[in-house]
């Protein structure tokens, strides 16, 4: 007795697992940007909270050593805290990134079902850089905008870099102040501390995304578009 199921039934089958998938790596996507999240609003409590310590210190010590000694020790926890939360930003970014590529895959599954469903898609099929940017609902002509510095200051790694990038400045000011430098050194110091700090946080993250593993490598690209001939 053959016990091989019906086409339609092992269809519905097929699709109810896919649709399980899918919607587990929606609710892993929400997760990863409510880590997101909680990692910005814990990074700025500790911020918030090391200012206003200063504030009290400053007016406790005018200004003195005592205040530059302690600047020093609570912004360089508050520096060291952010370079870490920054890097926890970008791997989930990555992680966000691959959650996108699995749906892909998913969608791309739907429609090799029923390929009569594409035209009702505005997401993409395809797991490629492209077909990713397309679900995320960016332009993929823009693909190459998307290296540049404007575009990594407006994320959300960016941003926090930038922050980042002044604690550490205000720590090299405090130092170069602490070894009786002039006003125009305190401001070179903070100066070179601020790029240097920014230029790191950016080659960083855009290293991070040229290090994904066999599981993220392309296997329903976009097509390419056909080329006229003649």
């Amino acid at each position: 007795m053959s016990t091989e199921l019906p086409p339609q039934r092992k269809d519905s089958e097929v699709i109810q697992i896919l649709a399980t998938e899918h919607w587990s790596l929606l609710a892993t996507r929400a997760l990863t940007y409510q880590e997101s999240l909680g990692r910005v609003n814990m990074f700025l409590t500790i911020l918030s909270g090391a200012v206003i310590a200063l504030a009290l210190v400053a007016q406790a010590d005018r200004f003195g050593p005592t205040f530059t000694s302690v600047a020093i020790f609570m912004l360089t926890v508050v520096f060291l805290t952010g370079v870490l939360t920054v890097r926890r930003l970008l791997m989930l970014n990555r992680d966000d990134y691959m959650w996108v590529v699995g749906m892909n895959r998913l969608r791309h599954a739907y429609l090799e079902l029923h390929p009569e469903l594409e035209p009702h898609f505005i997401t993409s099929s395809h797991d490629d850089f492209t077909g990713a940017l397309k679900t995320l609902g960016v332009d993929p002509s823009a693909a190459p905008l998307l290296g540049s510095l404007f575009h990594g200051l407006v994320t959300l790694p960016g941003m926090l870099g930038v922050i980042v990038a002044s604690v550490g400045a205000a720590i090299a000011g405090l130092a170069a102040s602490g070894f009786g430098a002039p006003a125009y050194g305190v401001l070179l110091a903070g100066g070179i501390a601020f790029v240097l700090t920014l230029a790191g946080i950016t080659y960083t993250g855009n290293r991070s995304f040229k290090w994904y593993g066999p599981s993220i490598e392309p296997r329903f690209p976009t097509p390419k578009p056909p080329t006229s001939q003649g």
